[in-house]
């Protein structure tokens, strides 16, 4: 047999097992950073959440925009702030969110998938009440229309999933008001997957996962990860990411992990071989007794 040939059957036997483990099981999958900019990564993310749709697995999106939504913004005059990790949005920027992030940016995604019938469909946190917020308060800053999750409505989200369609949410939710609100799409992710029960909530970014002194970290517990928040390590825009998913760990979604969405193929990397990549999260350390 021709070496190379040996090779990618080896790698197919290898997957196996994780592909009859996660049959009919629910993966929430945050899209975001490069691999939602470069073109090459975007259509290798297409292929790798369309095989696992092909091969059983139900898979949720949820994703951000945060750059297509300043590069709007800024092309309309408004300025973009951040505060901890987190958009400032204002009347005007809300505008924009709603129009970028439900509109140009999901139907892209959606679009792409599509191409490769992957059955996807399009919504916001707004659709059938998926994300009920309240203003967002914790950091003590006023961050104006940001939301804080306080409820998930999965009922529409398992009725596309069972019928083999694959949900790409942007992160938007709505108060007792029905005022619109923009949500961390990290915090979105996390949410929903709680609510579903996912058996994997998978963050792309664009880092390979946990570093402490220039080592990638392969898994890290929750007490670790308070202590490198609070010595600095984990800051910006991995702090609501970290937290989040630690609060979707505890409500029961079953593995979490971090990895590079700048690789190309980093979800199938991840789900079906032996070593993996990124950092998984923990609840508890792993004993080594």
């Amino acid at each position: 047999m021709i070496p190379s040939t040996q090779v990618k059957t080896e790698v197919l036997i290898e997957a196996l097992p994780y592909i009859q483990r996660y049959e009919g099981k629910i993966f929430v999958i945050k899209y975001g950073g490069a691999a939602m900019i470069d073109d090459e990564l975007k259509e290798t993310f297409a292929q790798d959440v369309t095989l696992l749709k092909k091969i059983g697995i139900k898979v949720v999106i949820v994703h951000g925009g945060g750059k297509e939504v300043t590069d709007i913004a800024s092309k309309l005059g408004i300025e973009s702030r951040f505060v901890d990790g987190q958009r400032y949005t204002d009347e005007a920027m809300i505008e924009v969110v709603q129009m970028v992030l439900a509109g140009k940016t999901n139907k892209k995604i959606v679009a792409r998938i599509n191409q490769h019938d992957g059955e996807a469909v399009g919504l916001c946190g707004i659709d059938d009440d998926m994300l009920r917020v309240k203003k967002f308060s914790e950091s003590g800053h006023d961050l104006g229309f940001v939301g804080e999750v306080v409820g998930v409505n999965t009922t529409y989200l398992n009725l596309l999933l069972n019928h083999s369609i694959m949900p790409v949410i942007a992160p938007l939710g709505i108060d007792d008001r029905w005022q619109v609100y923009n949500v961390n799409a990290d915090i979105a992710a996390a949410s929903i997957a709680a609510a579903l029960k996912a058996e994997k909530l998978v963050y792309l970014s664009d880092v390979e996962g946990v570093f402490v002194n220039g080592t990638l970290i392969h898994s890290i517990n929750q007490q670790d990860a308070n202590h490198l928040i609070e010595s600095g390590v984990i800051s910006d825009g991995m702090i609501p990411k970290i937290r989040s998913a630690f609060q979707a760990l505890k409500a029961g979604v079953n593995k979490i992990h971090l990895i590079d969405g700048r690789l190309k193929h980093s979800l199938l990397l991840e789900i079906f071989t032996d070593e993996g990549v990124g950092t998984e999260l923990l609840e508890t350390s792993i004993s080594t007794t």
